[in-house]
């Protein structure tokens, strides 16, 4: 494997970098107090990556085992321990834990302790979470042809 081709050709740099403070206010708050910050958006990186913060309050619960068609999911622990399953058993992973998901893997996450967790999701390439994350709650009230045609938009393919 190599390096993919250029894509900035100027030989002096430029000033381009991002900088968000850890004081930045998340950017979705669900309903249950847990909150969501957009740290790096497929608009941001270009659709190179997207990277969002996630902290969980306690007994949050999390998603139903699924997987991705066109992008991967990581998870790295920040703090707490998240129950995450790797397609073949549930994993307690605690702070400086790392879970790679590629492509078609299957995989669920959780809070059911009685403390909260921070995790890191990346996902690449880039893919416009945003949205997903912010309509999500909503899909309960839908139908099911909108549910799937949401899921479907998103790349997410439920197991359970």
């Amino acid at each position: 494997m190599s390096y993919p081709e250029p894509i900035y050709a100027d030989g002096k740099g430029e000033i381009s970098a991002t900088y968000r403070p850890v004081s930045t206010a998340p950017n979705l708050m669900s309903g249950n107090g847990s909150a969501t910050h957009y740290l790096a958006t497929t608009e941001s990186t270009h659709g190179e990556f997207g990277l969002y913060r996630m902290d969980m309050v306690p007994k949050a619960g999390g998603s139903a085992t699924h997987f991705h068609r066109s992008i991967s999911e990581s998870f790295f622990i920040l703090d707490g321990t998240v129950r995450i399953y790797n397609g073949d058993r549930w994993i307690d992973a605690t702070q400086g834990d790392f879970v790679y998901v590629p492509q078609g893997g299957l995989h669920a996450f959780r809070n059911d302790s009685d403390a909260s967790e921070s995790m890191l999701l990346l996902f690449t390439p880039g893919a416009p979470r945003e949205e997903y994350f912010e309509n999500l709650a909503q899909t309960a009230e839908w139908s099911p042809e909108e549910r799937a045609e949401f899921f479907i938009k998103h790349d997410t393919y439920w197991t359970d």
